[in-house]
């Protein structure tokens, strides 16, 4: 059955799909990346997988979805029908029911720190003991997933239009509002240059083969591909609006934020003495350290934190809907029930994740806490393994005229870049994710 429900204007699929591009892993992930490998060449290097692998990976997604109007499983089912291809469906299915288990408690930690931020309750010095204390209480973990979750069941839950491009329309512009304020904050503080040439000047010295892999993984991870979010976000688009300009706009979107928080953050960090290597507590632990030196600085870190929530929410949105739309396919009458339904699964199996920092931290899975093996799980197994298939299966089962009409390469030099395209994702992006695969593996 085709999809009923479709997004009211390229903007606001440009936005939704932006918003599930633009997550945990550009505002959370990609600083303290960037962070600990090497600064501007690391950038550079991501900026050049982003549009050779990423974006090829991105189109090859929408060319499945649009073409075939259907969620994720039956629209490998269409292309590829009485084969095993709609498995690569299936697995996008149980990734992001895997993934936003998790998701949803570091969702729920955001919320905590939101409401200690409007009480004056994110005080230092000792903010490791903070977010160790938040982490760590298994009610108030718990409750606060529970809380992220039924948010993002009721946006689902209304529709595409009026729950997930409504919702998009709102945060995704406040999004952009609240960087540009905190990026002008700290870009005005002294010393911030340092932090500027840090992130925005290349030391070719600091690359490693290790920093290479990690900006090609970040570069196919941060755009939401590989798990076929977007082959359902495309499901909905109207089949006269453009692919190539739609994909180039959420590319470009992703790749501004990420400009974005490396400018709110590495300025402000070097300013006020603080290493840029701090890791994964860059969120919760050090940038609190820095607001605090600043003039009106819970406020901004405030800020901060409601443009990580707003982020953390719409890639949400996504995960939920690949699930919904993949059980009702197509019946909208079935949406409302199974998005609550699905969301209290999602919560009830995320709660081990939410206290594997307290009650049980001391029970592990391969050495690894709960939360971190279900992170591995997903980031280094799951997800690979969904963006290489993907990556053979539109070259190998679409049919080139289909390919060529959905991306309108009717022209000479439209039909040039459709075989670069097609070069890039034949080729070049399933080497380029088999050695990230192996890399994330420990195998290389």
């Amino acid at each position: 059955m085709k999809q009923t429900e479709q997004w009211t204007s390229r903007l606001g699929f440009i936005l939704a799909a932006a918003g599930s591009a633009i997550g945990l892993g550009a505002i959370w992930k990609f600083p303290y990346i960037v962070g600990t490998s090497g600064g501007g060449a690391f950038f550079l290097l991501f900026l050049i997988f982003t549009v050779v692998i990423g974006l090829p990976l991105l189109l090859g997604e929408f060319t499945i979805g649009r073409s075939t109007q259907k969620e994720a499983i039956s629209a490998y089912k269409a292309v590829a029908p009485g084969t095993l291809w709609h498995w690569i469906g299936r697995l996008g299915v149980v990734t992001c029911f895997l993934l936003l288990s998790f998701y949803s408690v570091v969702g729920g930690w955001i919320l905590t720190y939101l409401v200690k931020g409007l009480m004056g309750q994110i005080t230092g010095p000792a903010y490791d003991q903070l977010f160790g204390t938040v982490i760590s209480n298994p009610t108030g973990a718990v409750f606060a997933q529970l809380i992220f979750m039924l948010i993002t069941s009721w946006v689902v839950a209304r529709g595409v239009q009026s729950g997930i491009e409504s919702a998009n329309k709102y945060m995704m512009p406040a999004l952009f509002i609240l960087f540009l304020i905190l990026m002008f904050r700290s870009l005005t503080l002294d010393g911030a240059m340092a932090g500027i040439s840090f992130f925005l000047s290349p030391d070719f010295s600091k690359l490693s083969s290790q920093t290479i892999l990690y900006a090609l993984g970040q570069s196919f991870f941060s755009l939401s591909v590989g798990v076929s979010v977007m082959v359902t976000y495309s499901s909905y688009l109207a089949k006269n609006e453009s692919l190539v300009r739609s994909a180039g706009s959420i590319v470009g979107l992703n790749l501004l934020v990420s400009l974005f928080a490396g400018l709110a953050i590495f300025p402000a960090v070097f300013s006020l003495g603080v290493e840029p290597t701090a890791g994964p507590g860059l969120l919760f632990i050090v940038l609190p350290s820095v607001f605090e030196k600043i003039a009106l600085g819970s406020l901004f870190l405030w800020i901060f934190l409601a443009l990580f929530l707003f982020a953390t929410l719409t890639s949400a949105f996504s995960m939920l809907e690949i699930i919904v739309a993949s059980l009702a396919k197509g019946e909208e009458k079935k949406r409302k029930y199974l998005s609550w339904l699905i969301g209290l699964f999602i919560f009830i199996v995320g709660i081990p994740s939410a206290l594997s920092f307290g009650v049980w931290s001391e029970f592990t899975i391969f050495g690894k806490s709960i939360f971190d093996a279900m992170d591995f799980l997903v980031s280094n197994i799951l997800m690979p393994l969904g963006a290489l298939l993907i990556a053979v299966f539109v070259p190998l089962k679409m049919k080139r005229e289909t390919l060529l009409h959905e991306l309108n390469a009717s022209t000479s030099a439209g039909r040039k870049l459709f075989v670069l395209w097609l070069v890039l994702l034949k080729y070049v992006a399933p080497l380029a994710i088999l050695f990230v695969f192996l890399n994330l593996l420990g195998i290389l």
